[in-house]
C-alpha cells in the first residue's frame, strides 16, 4: 500500500505553532470512489483512508512505514512567505 507522510502546515487561523512539528501518516486510497444508487453519496471499501496516525518524528513514521509494509512518499512542506503590510495599507 502507498503511504503519504507530511508535516501539518501552520494554519492560517493560528498565531503559534501549536501541533506543527508533528508527522502525519495517511494511506493512499487504492480503489476509486463509487456512487452509493440510494443516497448519491461517494465512498469505497477501503476504510484505510480514514485513519490519520500522528508521530513525533519523521524517523519514527518512517519505522512505523517499514514494520508495516507501506511504500512511502515523503511530501515536503512548501516555503513560509510572510506578507508584512502596515495598517494604513488597508485604505489605500
Amino acid at each position: 500500500m502507498l503511504a503519504r507522510l507530511y508535516q501539518r502546515p501552520k494554519s492560517s487561523m493560528q498565531s503559534g505553532r501549536a501541533r506543527t512539528g508533528q508527522w502525519l501518516l495517511e494511506i493512499e486510497r487504492d480503489e476509486a470512489q463509487r456512487p452509493d444508487p440510494l443516497t448519491g453519496w461517494s465512498g469505497s471499501g477501503a476504510t484505510q483512508t480514514q485513519v490519520q496516525l500522528q508521530f513525533g518524528s519523521r524517523e519514527a513514521a518512517i519505522a512505523y512505514a517499514a514494520a508495516n509494509d507501506l511504500t512511502l512518499e515523503v511530501v515536503p512542506l512548501g516555503p513560509r512567505s510572510l506578507k508584512l503590510q502596515a495598517y494604513a495599507d488597508n485604505f489605500r
